[in-house]
């Protein structure tokens, strides 16, 4: 009976399983059929694209291919070798355990206080601008380096030498003794539109010949903070660690750009890479092949941007040009006539838009070479001409110390002190007179006007002020609501607008 029963058990749980098997089975057949009927029927809905709709895709799709082609070959990787030396932390309890001998035989740490020399790897890319071996590419990718090599497409790897370099632009030079090597053809970076596509080409993170596209999202960028002289291009196709000194390239397969640096949380593309624009990087590389070296134009004065709050302080409506925020003594400038407070609106012939583009121009020019400056002062235009001197290696000078005093002011949010003789000396402000910022509270007035603590105020509204008291007379006298600064940091002196209240 229980044998039966057991049986019978057996047989209803299998016919059971057979039962849920056959409706699962129908379940899915049914599904599969309603998802292939519905999508019968959004096929019936949806027209097809049309002939000229695939005709343009197509012919996209060829430029891609065309300019990935016309660029690609003569972009190359670069690999850098770089000796550094690295500790052994706190070795010398542990050498009183184990012995120097022990540090020598297992660890190859010779007796020099646990310091050995380690070789660091890096990559990055280069553009070959001549069929005889010259490589353009970006100065980080080659600083430091003691050994560089190339791979070329045919897999052969060739030793390269430093021909020159320019870290004021991250552009250097390097060469190959090859020949018959295929060469980029380089466009015109002035011609460039925002919106426009554009490939790169290059080695990011050692996936060697990687081709990625985007469009142009800006030019012109500047205050990047990763070259003194930046005049951007900005790109929002996928540039990595291993992309730097590769080709920015448009649908022609002309390089209009260096890739040099991307803005990232991560580290990794997030739609924002420069590129040095091929114009400036040209200029540089033809003087690093001829001479070695970059020779640029200097006027010796400090230039900064008409901020709106600026020309509202000082009673103009124009924002363009570069302000004079000092002139130094018996240079280019000072001898040509031009004043601390000046507008330079026009230089050799160009319109000037702002301080970084006065920079460029004057960088660009020849030492030595006389050129025409049209300057705004007082409200009346000026014509000035300016023989150029050459700019130095470090033409700036260090920020003063900080001054130590925590009397935080209100209103404007400054602490205030009178300069003594020795806080003069300290901060190498000897030969000036004015009103030492001793403290500037932070979310202030005085913050959003860029103070700093050792800076030292000279004039308020062109009039000059000695001391604290007298600085807060002439701002009280003002009745102005937006004042005119004239701020000595260090060695320079420059225009700040603060409002009052």
């Amino acid at each position: 009976m229980n044998t039966h029963r057991n049986r019978l058990s057996a047989l209803v749980i299998v016919a059971l399983m057979m039962a849920a098997f056959g409706i699962g089975v129908t379940l899915h057949d049914s599904r599969t059929t309603s998802t292939a009927v519905a999508n019968a029927e959004t096929a019936q809905k949806t027209p097809a694209p049309s002939s000229d709709a695939r005709a343009l895709a197509t012919q996209l799709s060829d430029l891609f291919e065309s300019a990935s082609n016309a660029v690609g070959p003569s972009v190359v990787p670069i690999f850098a070798e770089q000796s550094e030396e690295v500790g052994m932390g706190n070795s010398d309890q542990l050498r009183q355990f184990f012995g120097d001998d022990f540090f020598h035989r297992f660890f190859g740490v010779p007796d020099n206080g646990g310091q050995w020399k380690q070789t660091v790897h890096s990559m990055g890319s280069g553009v070959i601008v001549s069929s005889d071996g010259y490589i353009l590419t970006n100065n980080h990718v080659v600083s430091g380096a003691q050994k560089l090599t190339v791979a070329l497409d045919d897999g052969k790897k060739v030793p390269a030498k430093i021909i020159g370099t320019d870290p004021q632009t991250d552009v250097a030079v390097i060469k190959i003794d090859e020949k018959n090597l295929p060469v980029a053809q380089l466009g015109n970076s002035d011609d460039v539109r925002v919106g426009q596509w554009v490939i790169a080409v290059g080695n990011p993170f050692q996936l060697l010949h990687s081709v990625t596209a985007g469009i142009i999202s800006a030019t012109g960028r500047s205050s990047v903070g990763l070259a003194t002289y930046e005049d951007f291009i900005q790109t929002d196709a996928s540039i990595n660690p291993g992309n730097s000194g590769g080709a920015l390239a448009d649908l022609d397969g002309k390089v209009i750009g260096i890739n040099t640096a991307i803005t990232s949380p991560s580290g990794a593309s997030a739609g924002i890479g420069f590129a040095i624009p091929i114009n400036m990087a040209r200029h540089v590389m033809d003087a690093l092949i001829d001479k070695g070296k970059v020779s640029r134009g200097y006027l010796a004065l400090v230039p900064q941007d008409v901020s709106p709050d600026l020309a509202k302080a000082m009673g103009t409506k124009e924002t363009g040009g570069a302000l004079v925020g000092d002139v130094m003594s018996n240079g280019p400038a000072d001898k040509a006539g031009v004043k601390r407070g000046d507008i330079i609106t026009e230089f050799n012939g160009q319109k000037v838009k702002d301080s970084t583009d006065l920079r460029k121009q004057v960088a660009e020019a020849a030492p030595n070479s006389k050129v025409d400056m049209e300057v705004l002062r007082d409200g009346h235009s000026k014509k000035l001409t300016v023989t150029l001197g050459e700019r130095p290696a470090n033409p700036g000078a260090e920020a003063p110390a900080e001054s130590q005093d925590n009397d935080i002011g209100k209103g404007l949010g400054l602490g205030l002190q009178d300069l003594t003789p020795d806080v003069a000396r300290q901060l190498g402000y000897q030969n000036a007179s004015g009103v030492l910022v001793a403290q500037v509270a932070p979310g202030s007035p005085a913050e959003d006007a860029g103070l700093r603590r050792g800076d030292l105020i000279e004039e308020v509204d062109h009039k000059p002020v000695t001391s604290a008291s007298e600085l807060a007379s002439a701002i009280k006298k003002s009745g102005k609501k937006d004042l005119l600064l004239l701020v000595r940091r260090g060695s320079t002196t420059f225009f700040s607008a603060i409002a009052a209240s």
